[in-house]
């Protein structure tokens, strides 16, 4: 005879899942063990391991498989230790951001901070603005500009804890979500220096912790929130955008659907249309350029970054959370508990899809990664009650810190970049701009000193024009002209500027005789560690004049 429930009916009338699950033991020469017991269905096939640690739950109750809300509220929020990885990532990020140097995006923002305006050529506002405020306060250093991102970081790792708190994450799966957030090479890259990825790593777990969070209570007023979190993600960056399309494509199909169908989503899009709006009238009212720069990056790298989509995106996380990430996304799939979160585990291979249709590059889908991880931290917290798990976990950690740290963060010495360099280019990009500014400004000198008054300096890229910026005061160098991205925009030099032009870096399909006449290479720059950037090795070119007016030339020599 069948167990029976207070009411007197049967598990089976009620139609009702048993209670009593299939126990798995993942060790080898273990098979699984199940509670037969007379009038039960048959056992359960034996399920892989990263799903099975997720059928032992503390709170056996029963639960109709329609269920779409959890039945109780999350756990408490493990504040102290999750408080405390935290500011032992803050503390890391900020022993080494002052190693090596500026990135020629930072000195970029730099730049266009000085230049604030609704939008530019290749960005919303927000990053410029905020490296004009950190290095107003901190300094205009690499150590005090990037307060900003250490600061982004922090408090990004602290929200995946609450992703995984969200999904049920009891103390211990709130303190490994914070870990592995705060040790994935993804984010100590994008903590080390700033950059747009910076700040959209924040805007992305916050807006999945409020989807999250909406799905859980069914509060719509939390649109509201979503709607201005989206809508500050955009001064920032597009690409949440991308995010928006998976999330809603994702609940549409699996649901629940009610949540679509609340006022206060009309109140949340209409907040994110009026904090992203002026941004977004800035770049219609020139002609939408950042749809140019995307098709440059997709027609660029399009095909290298869909051939390592996935391999890349394992070696920004963290080979060692592939395991997680994975049990993450079969928990969300298949346990009824978190039926109502289903939507996340669809919406990562939705973005996917539109990345690799874009040509985007790979950690651009990376953020949602991170709240699978979250999602999959309580079945390793379960896996690691037996305390020898415990040792293999922590050994496990200290190889994360090691590899990540290595990769992402100046660790090594600039002439030992080599390998590092092969698999994260960025950290490359840091050295060698005080080099470059003295080897123009060697070729400066050697012009005639009646013929400067006339001359100008003109750079290939963005990152040469900005290092110039920056540096080039200390050599009384002139402003330098750029026809590169928003560079572009902040117009030509004056036509009476008719004497000798100082070409700084590679010309790429276009002959300098194009434009100049009577170049002549004069230098190259060689930034003295041995760093294969970028810059190492572009010429310097000494041209005795431009073949037109600037004027002229000016629309031929922009470039994105």
């Amino acid at each position: 005879m069948a167990p029976s429930s207070g009411g007197g009916q049967s598990w089976r009338a009620q139609g009702i899942r048993q209670p009593w699950p299939t126990l798995y033991l993942p060790r080898v020469g273990i098979p699984p063990m199940t509670c037969e017991l007379p009038g039960h269905d048959a056992p359960a096939p034996a399920r892989p391991p990263w799903e099975a640690v997720t059928l032992i739950n503390s709170d056996l109750s029963p639960r109709t498989a329609g269920a779409s809300t959890p039945a109780t509220g999350p756990a408490k929020f493990a504040f102290v230790p999750v408080v405390a990885v935290v500011t032992a990532l803050a503390g890391l990020l900020t022993a080494f951001s002052g190693r090596y140097g500026f990135h020629r995006d930072e000195l970029y923002f730099l730049v266009a901070g000085d230049h604030p305006a609704w939008g530019y050529v290749d960005q919303p506002p927000l990053t410029p603005i905020v490296a004009r405020v950190a290095t107003a306060v901190f300094g205009v250093t690499p150590a005090g500009l990037r307060v900003a991102s250490t600061l982004a970081c922090a408090v990004a790792v602290l929200v995946v804890a609450l992703v995984a708190r969200e999904l049920g994450g009891r103390r211990r799966a709130q303190v490994i979500a914070a870990f592995c957030a705060a040790t994935s090479g993804f984010v100590l890259a994008v903590g080390h220096m700033v950059s747009t990825s910076t700040f959209d790593l924040l805007a992305w777990v916050v807006i999945a912790w409020l989807a999250l969070r909406l799905l859980r209570t069914g509060d719509g007023r939390l649109w509201v929130a979503m709607g201005a979190a989206v809508g500050l993600a955009v001064e920032n960056k597009y690409l949440v955008g991308s995010l928006v399309v998976a999330l809603f494509v994702a609940q549409l199909a699996l649901g629940p659907r009610q949540v679509l169908r609340s006022r206060w989503l009309v109140a949340g899009v209409v907040i994110a249309a009026v904090v992203a709006g002026p941004n977004l009238w800035w770049q219609a009212a020139h002609g939408w350029p950042q749809l140019t720069v995307a098709g440059g990056i997709s027609a660029d790298d399009g095909l290298e970054n869909r051939l390592l989509f996935v391999p890349m995106q394992i070696v920004y996380l963290s080979p060692l959370f592939v395991p997680i990430w994975i049990a993450g996304f079969v928990r969300l799939w298949r346990d009824p508990e978190l039926r109502w979160a289903r939507s996340l585990a669809l919406a990562y291979p939705v973005l996917c899809v539109l990345v690799l249709l874009a040509g985007g590059k790979p950690y651009y889908a990376l953020p949602l990664l991170l709240v699978l991880t979250a999602a999959g931290c309580e079945p390793v917290a379960r896996w690691m009650r037996d305390r020898r798990r415990v040792w293999t976990v922590i050994a496990g950690g200290g190889v994360t810190v090691m590899m990540s740290g290595l990769i992402s963060l100046p660790v090594l010495p600039p002439n030992a970049l080599s390998a590092v360099n092969a698999i994260n280019k960025e950290q490359g990009e840091q050295v060698g701009w005080p080099e470059l500014t003295s080897a123009v400004a060697a070729q400066w000198a050697a012009i005639p000193v009646q013929e400067r008054a006339r001359a100008v300096i003109f750079t290939v890229n963005y990152g040469e024009a900005s290092a110039l910026v920056r540096y080039g005061s200390q050599y009384n160098l002139p402003m330098p002209y750029s026809g590169h991205m928003s560079y572009a925009g902040w117009g030509p030099p004056p036509d009476s500027a008719d004497g000798p032009v100082l070409l700084v870096g590679r010309q790429g399909d276009q002959s300098s005789g194009q434009f100049f006449t009577g170049c002549r290479q004069v230098g190259r720059v060689d930034n003295g560690e041995g760093v294969d950037n970028e810059e190492q090795n572009a010429p310097i070119e000494l041209c005795s004049g431009t073949a037109k007016p600037w004027s002229e030339l000016w629309p031929r020599l922009l470039h994105y």
